[in-house]
Order: C-alpha cells, then sequence, then structure tokens
C-alpha cells in the first residue's frame, strides 16, 4: 500500500488495528514481518515519528476498538471484572523489527505483557506462562 493510504485509513476514527497474521514458531519458516510487529509499528512509525494518530488513539484502535467491534465482552478496558491483557512498553523507543529479509526478530521497547492476568513477558524476556486462550465472538456457532 501506499504510505498516504495507510495514513489517511489510520486516521479514520473507525478503523481498527490488528493482524491478520497467524500464529508463528519463531524461526520457522518466511512468514510476513507483520507477525511479528504490526502494533509496534504503528506505535512507533505511525504515531511517535509520523504523528498521523496520537498514542492514545492508537491504544483505543489497538483495544477498545476491536473488543467493541467484534462483541468481545470483558476486554479492550482496564476495568474491574475484565480480562487484564496489559502490554506495558515504551512510546520512546517501541518499533517493529521484523522485515521481509529477516522476519523473526521481535520488536523492541516491549518490557512486559500481561494475558489474562498472568505476567508471559517480564522484562522482555518470556516468562514460560501460557495464559493466552481462544476468544469467541457472537458470530460463533458451537456446531
Amino acid at each position: 500500500m501506499k504510505e498516504a493510504d495507510v495514513e489517511s485509513i489510520l486516521k479514520s476514527p473507525e478503523v481498527c488495528i490488528g493482524s491478520d497474521s497467524g500464529i508463528r514458531e519463531f524461526g520457522v519458516g518466511q512468514p510476513h514481518p507483520r507477525g511479528y510487529g504490526t502494533h509496534a509499528r504503528v506505535l512507533g512509525r505511525y504515531v511517535r515519528e509520523r504523528r498521523v494518530i496520537t498514542l492514545q488513539e492508537a491504544v483505543r484502535k489497538m483495544t477498545y476498538l476491536p473488543a467493541t467491534a467484534f462483541g468481545l465482552s470483558g476486554r479492550g478496558l482496564l476495568r474491574v471484572g475484565y480480562c487484564a491483557d496489559i502490554t506495558v512498553f515504551s512510546p520512546d523507543t517501541v518499533m517493529d523489527m521484523a522485515t521481509y529479509a529477516n522476519p523473526h526478530q521481535y520488536p523492541r521497547g516491549i518490557r512486559h505483557v500481561i494475558v489474562n492476568g498472568r505476567l508471559v513477558l517480564r522484562d522482555g524476556k518470556l516468562t514460560g506462562q501460557l495464559a493466552g486462550r481462544a476468544i469467541y465472538g457472537p458470530g460463533c456457532r458451537a456446531d
């Protein structure tokens, strides 16, 4: 996509930020770089460097907006009774590092990640906690 198109799309208040990348095994295959850096790229390039949207708007587009759009109750906000999914990052250094030539690179500037209230990344290192689970929206049918 053209950079001007990406920036125009990001400015729309109705546009969520997410990735269509699948689950990956580190170092296996030649995945698209977005699998390692979609959110970090938005925060580093389009928020910090290019000032296309504010940090607050980017976080809303990554959390509350998609949770609401997909009907995922109990997610997307920091609120009592909601799932605690939190990423602690430095707005001054967060950036995607993955490239087409070398896609298996974690982003920089992400310090801690909490999934369902459990610390899965501490000081940039995986803890071994497997706290994630499949989330099914209202359109899912149990067949």
